[in-house]
């Protein structure tokens, strides 16, 4: 996801122009973008997969994430997804079949011919995005008949929700840019904590009942009913008390 409104030589923003794609069985490059490829995760990323797997928030980083430098914020790492180790470098989860975790699949792989853009300076202090279309050698679905608008795309890789999560992440980390660890450096007590409640949803929630956030913090009955059932709701809780913990504007009203 760019922050940027900078465009790479050759391409602009879509706007409403249409394009041709298709990724299907029959493409003779299929499943080929799901080797020996970078791929970030975001921490809605991060929930979704350990949803669809079963298994801990712990246990999926363990097992499938590798922290790596952040290259756009020297002061909070990046998280990235694990290749296989064998020679073809693959995704986790991908089979003979194609994708095992295709509905809950990261925001990458949904938004993947389209690359999204956020201007979060435009006129009028509002915040708006615009899609850029890569253009890899080794895709052909480009080369197919089927043909979708921007609005269609989104609708159809259903990334409404992601691009929300991730809007709402981006801020934070808008936050850690500005090293608000101050004298502890990066990986100190402050940035562990943040860590935890960005991708570790699980050890977030017994925190949040063990030190009692949702009593020292002005959240409705509602609210709390959703976030006690709902690990979406909790992260995005999870931001605004970051933000909070950090000095940082928040949603968030100390009792």
């Amino acid at each position: 996801m760019k922050m940027t409104k900078e465009f790479p030589v050759g391409m602009e923003p879509l706007g409403k122009k249409k394009f041709n794609f298709h990724c299907h069985e029959g493409v003779d490059c299929y499943m080929v973008c799901c080797r020996k490829v970078d791929m970030f995760l975001y921490p809605y990323d991060v929930l979704r997969l350990k949803q669809a797997l079963n298994i801990s928030s712990q246990e999926f980083m363990e097992k499938y994430s590798r922290v790596v430098k952040n290259p756009g914020n020297p002061y909070f790492p990046s998280i990235m997804l694990r290749l296989t180790e064998d020679e073809s470098k693959s995704c986790p989860f991908l089979s003979k079949k194609g994708c095992d975790v295709y509905q809950d699949r990261p925001s990458a792989c949904r938004t993947y011919p389209l690359e999204r853009g956020v201007d979060r300076s435009p006129q009028k202090g509002l915040v708006s995005d615009f899609y850029l279309l890569t253009d890899h050698d080794y895709c052909h679905g480009h080369q197919e008949e089927k043909t979708f608008t921007v609005k269609k795309w989104i609708r159809n890789q259903r990334l409404d929700d992601y691009n929300m999560m991730n809007d709402l992440w981006a801020e934070v980390d808008t936050v850690f840019a500005g090293n608000p660890w101050a004298g502890e450096g990066s990986g100190g007590p402050k940035q562990q904590i943040a860590f935890t409640a960005c991708y570790d949803i699980d050890n977030f929630r017994v925190m949040v009942a063990k030190h009692s956030f949702l009593e020292r913090f002005t959240v409705s009955r509602d609210q709390k009913r959703r976030i006690n059932k709902s690990d979406t709701e909790l992260l995005k809780f999870s931001f605004e008390w970051i933000k909070n913990f950090l000095g940082a504007p928040s949603s968030l009203l100390s009792k």
